[in-house]
């Protein structure tokens, strides 16, 4: 009896034998998975010549997100409605791209001031394979589903799944499930017509073609990743009105750097100097908001807190109060 190869001896459960994948098309057919010719004999290189043969491919990068920027907005909308209805962002990932959506996730509360539970991410293997690989579990659409189940998606929700392959199991699994339940869903990947894109309402495809090192995502791929992530969030944010003219003004001051900048902002926006600046901040409660929405439209901190309320804390709305009849 022919003796089975080490390739044939751990080959993974076929696709179609796990509930809810479909159709998911070998890595042969991947374009993130493909030999790129750009890199041939990079081996052979000097440092100097490494270093160009990637900066040349990452310049490829910004064109294949400009594509989808039509994708990207629809995403940007949909977010912004689900966090003011009292619903969440969860992102999806295994892998590299579980790592992008957890940075991504990680930095809303400092730079919004947003609740933790607002922008949230689930990854294969959990947050220990943020360190470690753990990428097993990324196989699994079972595990995906109990993942995403325990956060208990509803129709307030969008969850959005991250995978350059755009066929991960695990990502899959869990979109999957989440759109089920009525949530919102969109998938960011760097190939098309995949399975995570089935089973999503709007798919965000960057092309970037095939790696330096061929199938490490976590270069040209990632990169992608984390700018679209960067347009979400950011997008999301300033549509609710967290953002003022370019300025981060929900800034939590917990720092001294931070609570630096948040003088600075008031200086610069509210055009005063540096001592009417801190004095407004302090009487504010060290709330940038509510000390741009005093100085802004001459009210004073209860009168700012309750056109903040008003707005969902919008602050260019909270000045402006009379937008806040139409």
């Amino acid at each position: 009896m022919a003796t089975l190869t080490m390739i044939e001896q751990v080959e993974p459960e076929r696709p179609e034998k796990h509930s809810g994948i479909r159709d998911l098309r070998p890595f042969s057919g991947l374009t993130t998975e493909s030999l790129n010719a750009a890199s041939h004999d990079l081996d052979t290189k000097s440092a100097l010549e490494i270093a160009r043969i990637i900066n040349q491919e990452d310049a490829k990068i910004a064109a294949a997100v400009k594509k989808a920027l039509p994708e990207i907005a629809i995403v940007i909308d949909t977010v912004a409605r689900s966090l003011r209805d009292g619903g969440r962002l969860i992102y999806v990932g295994a892998g590299s791209s579980g790592r992008i959506s957890s940075l991504d996730a990680s930095e809303c509360p400092p730079t919004f001031s947003t609740a933790p539970s607002q922008v949230q991410y689930i990854m294969a293997g959990g947050p220990k394979a943020l360190a470690s690989a753990s990428d097993v579990n990324e196989d699994s659409p079972e595990i995906g589903q109990r993942d995403i189940a325990r956060r208990r998606p509803t129709r307030k929700d969008i969850v959005i799944g991250v995978s350059a392959s755009g066929r991960t199991p695990y990502v899959v699994g869990a979109v999957e499930y989440a759109r089920a339940r009525g949530a919102k869903t969109a998938c960011v990947t760097c190939n098309i017509g995949t399975p995570l894109a089935d089973v999503s309402d709007t798919s965000i495809v960057t092309e970037v073609g095939p790696e330096v090192i061929s199938g490490s995502t976590r270069m040209k791929a990632s990169t992608s990743q984390k700018m679209i992530l960067n347009m979400i969030t950011t997008g999301a944010m300033t549509r609710l009105g967290y953002v003022y003219d370019n300025l981060m003004v929900n800034v939590h001051m917990k720092n001294a750097k931070l609570v630096e900048r948040g003088i600075r902002v008031l200086m610069d926006v509210c055009h005063i100097d540096r001592d009417t600046a801190i004095r407004t901040i302090k009487s504010a409660g060290k709330s940038i908001p509510i000390a741009m929405v005093m100085l802004k439209a001459n009210v004073d901190k209860m009168e700012a807190v309750r056109r903040l309320g008003k707005s969902d804390g919008n602050v260019r709305l909270a000045i402006d109060d009379s937008r806040l009849e139409l």
